[in-house]
């Protein structure tokens, strides 16, 4: 398999694609030629989710060896990877729909997924390319992405990480998820400003080569353990064959019958998973972004038009907090047929004007199974308490959107059996949790995790709970304008660090 640029003739290997993340054009990779169709007739029963993961990832990955690939695959999903051991478990509340639980990782985010496997894909990749330099990776973070990266690559020889987030712009409990790491190959850096900034940095930096050749001299190659990063992506296209499987194997849907899936959508890259696992062969009918008060995506979908040119808000569900979808280039490809002058094209637009419009006949072709809507605030606290009354089942404000768009456009799904992706364990947000529940408001987000416990009888878990008595590690801030300077300073000071230990 080789890996090109979603906006020129550009095309790499895998090792090269998992390794560099973001192409020198500062286009995307995607596959040169896709697996479509390739699981439509794979119906053997009874796998488990470490053979269905094998299973995808080796029609993307075949220059590296079934053995090594079949290895990452067992250590990242194998004994005490994960809380449960169907790796994503589901609940249903009523006939028609299923709740698909991605959090069960060690750090209580669907993003563990995928980067539980990662560090595995990329030091093959390493090995493959016989790289002698070691690997740097840069990070932006609205709020999970941070902790699974970093919780992934603690530790792992030949590898250095240093993790961006919006300071004071994510859960309280996210910020000391990060914070509190351990390992001595990490770093994490509140910004003075939003996720887009530093998602606009970290891709600037990789096709800038000023900064590369600075950070070259120091012994390091940049990649990134962003979904930019084919690594991270497509790993996540598991889990939606999985929940086909488990669907057909409950007796929720006939074999070959289509379901939809609503996903919480900021940066685009869990529902784009879904809809590659359609071109795979899986038959998802509908797809539902479901967004916040942040609705960019929801209204590209809905007229065609991409306008960042908005107010950004800090909401409750900050994990969606975004206003540059960095995963919607390689949507616009596939959608455009592998138009790369028209991707390169709009992606210059919203560069330059900050908004770009797709052809009407593009915008026809993406609405005939792709529908849209968003919450504000208000309402992702009433739809929360919603399910848990009606329910008796409590999920995070990102799984809360989720439920309440799909009420919105329940009509317009029909009778077909629906999925809503839930992201996060609610106890990542507990102050939104408590509101939405009319719990006693308390200042400490451990109180107020404990007060829901006794409430619902739901335990906290212990990787948040154990966060009780771990010290800060992280609690540097930078503006914008110190992103540069901070990259660099990390990676002379892990330079020096990696020379006196040896």
């Amino acid at each position: 398999m080789q890996y090109k640029s979603t906006r020129s003739q550009e095309t790499v290997r895998t090792a090269e694609a998992l390794l560099r993340g973001l192409a020198a054009d500062g286009g995307l990779y995607v596959p040169e030629v896709f697996p479509e169709n390739v699981l439509q007739d794979w119906d053997e029963p009874g796998l488990s989710y470490q053979d269905v993961a094998l299973h995808v990832l080796s029609y993307f990955f075949s220059d590296l060896t079934g053995p090594v690939l079949q290895e990452a695959v067992q250590k990242a999903y194998g004994e005490n990877r994960f809380d449960h051991a169907d790796i994503v478990p589901f609940y249903s509340p009523e006939a028609k729909v299923t709740i698909s639980e991605l959090f069960h990782g060690a750090t209580l985010a669907f993003k563990d997924l995928a980067l539980s496997i990662f560090p595995y894909l990329l030091s093959a990749a390493k090995q493959t390319s016989a790289s002698t330099e070691d690997i740097l990776i840069l990070t932006a973070t609205s709020g999970d992405t941070g902790k699974a990266a970093l919780e992934a690559f603690k530790d792992v020889e030949g590898v250095d990480i240093l993790v961006f987030y919006p300071a004071g712009k994510v859960s309280p409990l996210q910020e000391l998820q990060m914070q509190t790491q351990t390992g001595k190959n990490v770093k994490v850096v509140g910004l003075v400003g939003n996720f887009d900034q530093a998602q606009t940095f970290v891709k600037e930096v990789f096709t800038d080569p000023g900064i590369r050749e600075k950070v070259n001299r120091q012994g390091y190659i940049f990649s990134s353990a962003n979904s930019i990063n084919i690594g991270r992506l497509l790993p996540q296209i598991a889990y939606y064959v999985w929940t086909y499987r488990q669907l057909v194997e409950r007796g929720c849907i006939e074999r070959g019958e289509s379901f939809n899936v609503v996903v919480p959508s900021g940066n685009f890259g869990n529902i784009l998973a879904a809809f590659l696992a359609q071109k795979m062969g899986i038959p998802i009918g509908k797809f539902v972004c479901a967004s916040n008060r942040n609705h960019v995506l929801t209204d590209f979908l809905m007229t065609g038009t991409y306008d960042r040119n908005r107010a950004f808000y800090t909401t409750n569900s900050p994990s969606m907090d975004i206003l540059t979808a960095g995963n919607l280039e390689r949507f616009l490809y596939y959608l455009s047929d592998g138009d790369r002058q028209a991707v390169s094209r709009w992606q210059t637009q919203l560069t330059e004007q900050n908004k770009f419009t797709l052809p009407n006949a593009l915008l026809e072709k993406m609405q005939r199974n792709w529908l849209a809507g968003y919450l504000d605030d208000k309402e992702t606290e009433y739809w929360l308490r919603y399910v848990y009354h009606t329910y008796g089942y409590v999920c995070d404000p990102h799984t809360a959107v989720a439920y309440g768009v799909y009420e919105k456009v329940r009509r317009q799904l029909g009778e077909a059996h629906t999925v809503i992706m839930a992201t996060a364990h609610p106890y990542k947000f507990p102050f939104t949790v408590g509101r939405a529940l009319h719990l006693d408001e308390q200042e400490d987000p451990f109180a107020m995790a404990l007060q829901i416990q006794a409430n619902t009888g739901i335990s906290v878990p212990p990787a948040l709970g154990e966060l009780v008595t771990r010290p800060r590690r992280f609690k540097e801030t930078v503006t914008p304008a110190e992103l540069t300077q901070t990259v660099l300073d990390f990676a002379v000071m892990q330079r020096n660090r990696s020379d006196k230990n040896e």
